[in-house]
């Protein structure tokens, strides 16, 4: 880990730091937050995941999570969406390739030499993250738009690692959406049997989720066709999942829409958590 930046914030330090990544085979760069409680003891650790086009800035910059985290005590985590060089594999839509990455492990050419996003947040940034980092085992994970479903597929497939999950505005049924058909057949192939595994819906219908899941989502989001939310509240209420999932009337697709309840998410997890 080489440092980047550091600023004193909330009482407690933003940094950014990069460093070569075995998984995706280039350098990585990430954000994290420690709060004020990170000087005396090993805090808890909530995951942001960002959207298409987001590296890792956007939500440290601009979802202002940090003030609630050093209140509750959580350390901030922000990826970025995918990695990023003169040798990576890119396209020229915003949707597909550098800064759209999916969360997923690529298996498909010219994708799979470095586009391992899955294998980076869930192995490679939290194994660097404990030996280094004042962060204890506990974690919980958020995001949005296609890191909302990142967090939520991560976690439902992972749930002796996350005890906490979220999510703004997410990608729920990618398989069913042209954001998601697209990537996961660039990815992952033609198989559809491939792509079920990066399908919230699926995923929670087949495995459920053991905690409770919180939801937010703009009913002016100018994204909805894409988002399918109505697919997620039909299948929560169809299997009786403990969950809360809001429409917020007003709100559309921004940072302003994610920072206008980031507080009410930095809540959720430190509960279950246990930060203080």
């Amino acid at each position: 880990m080489e440092l980047v930046s550091k600023n004193q914030c909330f009482g407690g330090t933003q940094a950014v730091y990069k460093h070569m990544s075995d998984v995706c085979g280039v350098e990585m760069t990430f954000g994290v937050f420690l709060p004020p409680q990170a000087k005396n003891r090993s805090v808890p650790v909530l995951w942001y995941l960002s959207g298409l086009t987001c590296t890792h800035e956007n939500a440290m910059t601009k979802a202002g999570m940090q003030k609630y985290a050093a209140e509750h005590g959580l350390a901030l985590v922000f990826p970025d969406t995918s990695p990023r060089g003169s040798n990576v594999a890119d396209d020229d839509a915003y949707d597909l390739g550098q800064g759209a990455g999916f969360y997923v492990n690529a298996s498909m050419e010219p994708w799979s030499q470095h586009y391992q996003m899955y294998d980076y947040v869930v192995k490679e940034l939290p194994s660097v993250l404990q030996g280094a980092l004042p962060v204890n085992g506990k974690h919980g994970i958020t995001g949005h738009s296609m890191g909302g479903h990142g967090a939520l597929t991560i976690a439902f497939r992972n749930p002796q690692k996350y005890s906490s999950v979220s999510a703004f505005s997410p990608i729920v049924n990618p398989t069913a959406s042209n954001w998601g058909r697209k990537q996961l057949s660039a990815y992952l192939g033609a198989d559809e049997s491939l792509w079920t595994k990066h399908d919230a819906c699926l995923l929670l219908e087949e495995h459920g989720w053991a905690g409770s899941i919180l939801i937010d989502q703009g009913a002016d989001d100018q994204f909805l066709e894409l988002l399918k939310p109505e697919a997620m509240a039909k299948l929560l209420a169809k299997r009786r999942q403990p969950s809360v999932m809001r429409m917020q009337p007003g709100y559309d697709h921004s940072y302003f829409f994610v920072a206008s309840f980031a507080e009410d998410h930095v809540k959720w997890h430190a509960e279950r958590l246990n930060a203080s």
